[in-house]
């Protein structure tokens, strides 16, 4: 059989270039599944269910094809409280007011469904993300570039919110948005292996 196809259902930039710069070229499609409609109140049970919700939406356009599907949600867990992504910069604002000088817990669910046997595998990471002592003025600017209102908890840390964050404790790419880590073991418990080209990863 030849290798799979790896699709990604997601719109997110970070994820596809995650997987690329990994050397894995994927296939995008957006799930566009309304991550409303799922109300929970456990970060873990909310990521892996959205993960799977949104695998699961576009495995059914491969079904019994050679593909392999990843879905993935993340979210900022703080003080007890679940945070995704802002709905206004006075929100963002607010959010980050409680960020500064404080930690989080960056859940991020993975779901790999094998389309050609519908086999599927769950998982899910967390990663302590300690930030800055950061000021007002500094909140103000950052939450105006428009950076936060695009991420789950307010923050990137590759790019410009990378100067807000002191330390992590854990997997990077799983604040990222997707845990090559995690990827890997998922891979493997599917049956499949990855082996490296000049040309790129390739799983089989």
């Amino acid at each position: 059989m030849s290798n799979p196809i790896f699709v990604l259902a997601s719109a997110s930039p970070t994820r596809k270039s995650i997987l690329e710069n990994a050397g894995i070229k994927p296939v995008i499609r957006v799930s566009h599944f309304d991550e409303e409609a799922i109300q929970v109140s456990d970060p873990t049970s909310l990521v892996m269910t959205l993960a799977q919700c949104k695998a699961k939406a576009i495995a059914a356009e491969f079904t019994g094809q050679n593909a392999l599907v990843i879905g993935c949600d993340s979210i900022m867990y703080l003080n007890g409280m679940i945070y995704g992504k802002p709905d206004s910069k006075q929100t963002a604002i607010a959010t980050w007011q409680k960020m500064r000088g404080n930690y989080c817990e960056l859940y991020t669910g993975h779901c790999l469904i094998d389309a050609n046997n519908e086999r599927s595998v769950l998982r899910y990471g967390v990663t302590k993300v300690h930030f800055s002592e950061v000021t007002d003025a500094e909140i103000d600017s950052y939450v105006d570039s428009g950076e936060p209102l695009c991420c789950a908890g307010c923050f990137t840390l590759e790019k410009l919110g990378g100067l807000l964050i002191d330390k992590i404790e854990g997997c990077h790419t799983n604040v990222l948005g997707l845990s090559l880590p995690i990827l890997r073991q998922m891979l493997a418990e599917l049956g499949y292996s990855i082996h490296f080209s000049a040309n790129g990863t390739v799983i089989r």
